[in-house]
């Protein structure tokens, strides 16, 4: 699926800044289907650059979880942009409309996946708020904790030295739970989505090819996102971190149909 001529780095204007007619578009269309079977608990949206380039990274515990990500983005003055998997493209109307919003295809565990990276570089030299989901895919965690996340958030942080805003979601796994195609839309459902205080990465700079600063820095980030959600459910996190990569389960992909 050639994107290339579609894909626009063109700096963020609008409001919400970084709008575009399609994303409105998509925006008219879901946010009233989204206040209508979910209430909003939006926590920590003074922490939000209101403009330039940032990262704004979440744990992933559904496939609704993106949009209730995004409302919460929205509602608060940006647009963002994400690295989305390329199946999603190809659908007929939502394809359509995620480019024109200026989402960008990425073909996972590829060597193609790799562009991934400067698509991203490029997004925050324009001044767009980059929406990253660390973990790649929903977590594998059995009660939704994050999981061990892939060090690319770590290298993108350490390269650009923008801003990077930890968040944590809780309450789209019950409308939709972990690969489920059966969503529950009433009663309505608590959303909640919190964005914590900017990260710190002056440690590590300089070391974006370190494998072990990325492994440092990867878990920082994640530990600040397991902390929020900590705050979020009102419980503690388990001591020993999900680690996909010592299960054998498949990086990527719906697990439980795999396995039927």
């Amino acid at each position: 699926m050639s994107t290339e001529l579609k894909i626009s780095y063109a700096p963020p204007s609008g409001n919400p800044l970084g709008v575009t007619g399609w994303f409105r578009f998509g925006a008219t269309v879901m946010r009233p289907i989204l206040n209508l079977i979910a209430k909003r608990d939006w926590q920590g949206a003074e922490n939000l650059p209101k403009s330039g380039a940032a990262i704004a990274v979440c744990n992933h515990i559904s496939y609704i979880d993106p949009l209730i990500f995004t409302h919460f983005l929205y509602d608060n003055g940006r647009a963002p942009r994400y690295l989305g998997k390329a199946s999603l493209f190809k659908l007929p109307i939502i394809g359509r409309v995620l480019l024109g919003a200026g989402q960008i295809p990425v073909e996972r565990e590829t060597s193609n996946a790799s562009n991934s990276l400067q698509h991203a570089i490029a997004f925050l030299k324009a001044g767009h708020l980059l929406g990253v989901y660390p973990e790649g895919t929903l977590t594998r965690d059995q009660n939704y904790w994050p999981m061990k996340a892939k060090t690319g958030i770590a290298r993108l942080a350490i390269l650009t030295q923008v801003p990077v805003i930890p968040c944590a979601q809780w309450g789209a796994q019950k409308i939709l739970p972990a690969y489920s195609k059966k969503p529950k839309f009433f009663p309505r459902t608590k959303v909640k989505v919190i964005a914590g205080k900017p990260l710190d990465f002056s440690k590590w700079q300089g070391r974006a090819e370190d494998p072990i600063a990325l492994e440092e820095a990867t878990a920082y980030v994640m530990q600040a996102v397991t902390n929020l959600l900590e705050g979020l459910r009102g419980e503690s996190a388990p001591a020993e971190v999900f680690d996909p990569r010592k299960s054998n389960l498949p990086r990527i992909g719906n697990f439980k149909k795999d396995k039927k």
